[in-house]
């Protein structure tokens, strides 16, 4: 009973703590607006510690944060390999390969009126297939290893790339593309010159997308057949012989390296697209 009540009181401070924190004078500053996430985060790991404790939660059903910790320190080699299957071959690759593809074909559905009305809504029926379905039959295809988890990767990011830079190829305004006419430029010309910049948000939107889908197609792909090694077959075996601890260690591996790719993208895009009203201060 005393961990619950310690529970439910850092709850409550850290709490006031965050409210104080984001009226206080200083709170537009970086510092601020990076600590109060922090503190938060930190106050869900104590407080999931001192009530899986002090509610006695067998560690089969939800250990606490420490043995999930200790279990992670204790399987880094385990952890890496995990890591370079699933993210850097089969995530990675199947990213670059889907986002790539989506904008060279979204440039050539620009270009051609017939494939603008025949794709796209071949492309939004392939969208809305269920992973859970799709991923068996590329793992027969592809094979076992990286390569089958880096196709069903290709499927899941592809359209919703796709629709975003054909979205944004529009996005120029009728005044900018008249001028461009006036000086004679060609389709390249202004393509490269003017739509492609103005397309950019649009396209950094379906990458910033991507990057959780790509590491969940990964990762359930998977489930239907892999080599020794991945994190999808390492979950699915760990659940099996009732090793919470190392599914969440997965777990917490996969959400670190998803929230960093996502944070890589950001960052390139504030360089890249400066310009946009949502990138100033």
């Amino acid at each position: 009973m005393g961990l619950i009540v310690l529970a439910v009181v850092v709850w409550i401070a850290a709490m006031l703590l965050n409210v104080w924190l984001s009226k206080s004078p200083w709170a537009g500053t970086r510092s601020v607006k990076l600590l109060v996430p922090a503190i938060f985060g930190v106050t869900i790991l104590v407080v999931w510690e001192l009530l899986v404790r002090g509610l006695n939660v067998p560690g089969v059903i939800l250990p606490p944060p420490s043995a999930i910790g200790a279990r992670i320190a204790g399987s880094l080699d385990i952890l890496w390999v995990d890591f370079v299957q699933t993210f850097m071959k089969g995530a990675l690759t199947g990213y670059l390969i889907g986002c790539g593809a989506a904008v060279i074909v979204a440039i050539l559905i620009d270009r051609s009126p017939f494939l603008q009305r025949g794709l796209l809504p071949v492309g939004n029926f392939i969208a809305a297939l269920p992973i859970i379905g799709t991923a068996p039959i590329l793992v027969m295809w592809f094979g076992f290893d990286w390569q089958s988890k880096a196709a069903v990767v290709v499927v899941m990011v592809f359209f919703p790339m796709l629709v975003n830079t054909v979205q944004g190829l529009k996005s120029s305004e009728a005044m900018q593309r008249d001028l461009m006419t006036t000086y004679a430029a060609s389709y390249w010309q202004a393509l490269l010159k003017l739509r492609l910049p103005a397309a950019m948000p649009f396209i950094f939107n379906g990458l910033k997308i991507s990057t959780t889908l790509a590491l969940i197609g990964a990762i359930v792909a998977e489930f239907f057949g892999s080599p020794i090694k991945g994190m999808g077959f390492r979950i699915s075996t760990e659940v099996g012989r009732l090793g919470l601890d190392m599914v969440w260690a997965e777990i917490a591996v996969a959400a670190l390296a998803g929230s960093a790719f996502y944070g890589i993208v950001a960052m390139i895009e504030k360089g890249v697209t400066f310009w946009h009203p949502s990138q100033r201060g």
